[in-house]
This record gives structure tokens, C-alpha cells and sequence, in this order.
């Protein structure tokens, strides 16, 4: 198991983070616990992607607490938070182009123990075996989204934050994925993704955090989610 199920692997308190002047998160507080599956839910420009942003350290500035696995990270460079555990897939994936689908998998470094091998990586992406010698240029995009995940995979990252994996990939790409997100939960990974398609990630997560105007402004869990579908179609319009 990668991770202790149930234990704590992140906390958030009082975050603020910054861009410049430019105040975008106003206290949050978020608590993920290991083994978990945790989705941000807003709408466009409430502070979700600078959320998982913040947790890496890639904002101009950040104030409050961001505890991994009790290590306070706040004040780390990004390449010390990666190395308690962390990994993240950007919304524009990122990944190199004009090289190989199987090079871009030997580029990012061990940040942590138990990265996956490449034959595991081929094994639960069974479409990048077969595209392995295809420049990153010739894939899908539904295979570069594979690649970006599976590239985090390699680093032994504990707790993935992944950006809006399944924007703008047709509908069989986007159940390839959900299919994805359910085996690195039973494998143990703790996943805090930012999705604006509702459908997609409302029956992967364990619990939800509304975001709007930088702060959480509620939490579902996913055995309230019925009861509770009122109040999300008020904040997210689904």
C-alpha cells in the first residue's frame, strides 16, 4: 500500500496565497487524509488550481500552513515539497513534445521511493505500451493526459494533484481515466483533483470542497452527495 489509509497526509490552514498584488486565496483550510480521493468543485476563477498551485509552492506567495505528513511545507521550495510525496498534473499537461512517449517516461527524477517501473507504468496504461516510440506530438490527447499522470507515477510521488484531466477529451478517453483514478485509489495513492466536469469526478471522490472567492465554502462527502445536490447546482450550476 502506498499510503496509510485514513492517517493524515495533508493539512491546510489559513491559506492566503498571492500573485504579485493580487490576493486569490482568502483562508483556506483543507484536510486529506491518506488513500483518499478528494475533488475541488467551483467554478472558473475560484481558486482551485491556485490551491493545488499553493500546496507545490508555484504562487508568488503563500501564508498560513500546509502540513504534509506533519512536515510544515509552507516555506519549502517546490523541489523539496516533491520530495515529501508530491506530485502534480498541470492542466496544460506538459510534456515534451518532440520526444518519445517512453523517453518522457525516464525524464523526471526518484523524488521519493517506490516509483513505478515502466512495466507497471504499461500495464495500467496499456495505451502508452503501444505508442511507446511515438513522439509526444503524434499522441492523442487522451494520451498525453495518460503521459502526464503516469510521467508522476515514475517519481514515487505519494499524493497526486491533478488539474482538470478530463477537459476537452471525448467521452470513452474520459471513462479510460475514471478507470485510471479507481486503480491508484486501490493501489493506495491519495488524489486531490480540480474538475469542473461534475459527472466525471462525482463518482470517483470521497469527499468534495466547494470553492468560491479563494475560500471553501462547503464540503460533501460522498454519502451526502444525493441530499446535498441542491446546494451544488446553487454554487456550480450543474
Amino acid at each position: 500500500m502506498v499510503t496509510e489509509r485514513g492517517v493524515e497526509f495533508l493539512r491546510i490552514s489559513d491559506l492566503h496565497a498571492f500573485y504579485g498584488e493580487s490576493h486569490i486565496l482568502h483562508g483556506v483550510d483543507l484536510v486529506v487524509n491518506g488513500g483518499e480521493v478528494v475533488t475541488l468543485l467551483g467554478r472558473n476563477g475560484a481558486g482551485r488550481t491556485t490551491t493545488l498551485k499553493s500546496i507545490l509552492g508555484l504562487v508568488g506567495r503563500r501564508v498560513g500552513s500546509i502540513r504534509i505528513k506533519g512536515v510544515e511545507a509552507v516555506n519549502l521550495p517546490p523541489h523539496a515539497i516533491a520530495r515529501l510525496g508530491i506530485g502534480y498534473c498541470p492542466e496544460e499537461r506538459g510534456i515534451f513534445a518532440s520526444l518519445s512517449c517512453e523517453e518522457n517516461l525516464l525524464l523526471p527524477p526518484q523524488t521519493g521511493s517506490g516509483g513505478m517501473s515502466l512495466d507497471e507504468i504499461y500495464e495500467m496504461f496499456p495505451n502508452l505500451a503501444e505508442r511507446r516510440n511515438s513522439q509526444g506530438t503524434r499522441l492523442s490527447g487522451g494520451e498525453q493526459q495518460m503521459l502526464a499522470v503516469a510521467r508522476i507515477l515514475r517519481t514515487g510521488a505519494k499524493m497526486l494533484l491533478l488539474d482538470e484531466i478530463s477537459e476537452g477529451l471525448a467521452p470513452v478517453i474520459v471513462q479510460s481515466l475514471a478507470r485510471m483514478i479507481r486503480m491508484l485509489r486501490e493501489k493506495g495513492f491519495t488524489i486531490v483533483m480540480v474538475e469542473q466536469n461534475f459527472r466525471f469526478a462525482a463518482p470517483l471522490a470521497d469527499r468534495f470542497f466547494v470553492m468560491e472567492h479563494g475560500r471553501i465554502v462547503e464540503r460533501v462527502d460522498a454519502a451526502e452527495l444525493e441530499q446535498k445536490m441542491d446546494v451544488l447546482r446553487e454554487y456550480l450550476g450543474v
